[in-house]
C-alpha cells in the first residue's frame, strides 16, 4: 500500500520538481555530473561490489534513510556492510536502471534489481529462487558526493518472490 501511494502521488510530484529544475540552463551540466554519480553508484558498488568506490562516491556524512535499514552508521562505513549482505546473499546482484531524473542537487533512479538468492539475507535464510524487484532510489548530491539517499522497493514483491510470504 505504501508503494503503491509513494508511485502514485510522490514519485510524479518529485518527477516534476526534478524535472522544472532541470530545465534551467545551469543546471544540465550538472544534473548529467549528478546522473554519473548514480550510474557508477549503481554500477561500481552494487553491481560490481567495489565497496571501496564508495569513499569517493558518498560524503562523510552520508545520511541512509531507508526504512528496512534503519539508523546506519553516517558515511560510507554504514552502506558497505549492507551492499556486502546483499552481495554474499544474491551473488548475480544486478540493478538496471530503466530511468534518471536530475538536476543541480538531486537524482531519481527507477532501477530494477535483478538475483538469486544463494545464502541468507539478514534474517531470511537462503531459498536459491530468482528476483525481479523495482526500486525507486532518491540521491542528494552536494559537491560530487551522494550525501542522502532515500529508497522505496516493493518488497512484498520480493518477499513473495522468495517464498516467505503468499
Amino acid at each position: 500500500m505504501i508503494v503503491n501511494f509513494f508511485y502514485r502521488l510522490i514519485l510524479p510530484a518529485v518527477c516534476i520538481i526534478l524535472a522544472t529544475a532541470a530545465c534551467s540552463p545551469s543546471s544540465s551540466s550538472s544534473g548529467e555530473q549528478n546522473k554519473n554519480i548514480v550510474r557508477r553508484y549503481f554500477g561500481e558498488a552494487w553491481n560490481q561490489g567495489k565497496l571501496e568506490a564508495l569513499d569517493s562516491l558518498l560524503a562523510p556524512q552520508y545520511i541512509n534513510h531507508t526504512p528496512s535499514t534503519p539508523d546506519p552508521p553516517r558515511g560510507p562505513g554504514g552502506l558497505k556492510p549492507i551492499i556486502a549482505a546483499f552481495r554474499r546473499a544474491f551473488p548475480d546482484l544486478h540493478f538496471e536502471i530503466k530511468d534518471l531524473i536530475a538536476n543541480d542537487s538531486m537524482v531519481v533512479a527507477r532501477v530494477v534489481m535483478t538475483g538469486t538468492q544463494q545464502d541468507s539475507l539478514f534474517q531470511l535464510p537462503p531459498t536459491g529462487k530468482k528476483v525481479e524487484v523495482n526500486q525507486i532510489n532518491i540521491e542528494k548530491i552536494s559537491n560530487g558526493q551522494i550525501v542522502e539517499h532515500w529508497r522505496v522497493t516493493d518488497e512484498l514483491s520480493l518477499m513473495r518472490q522468495l517464498g516467505f510470504v503468499p
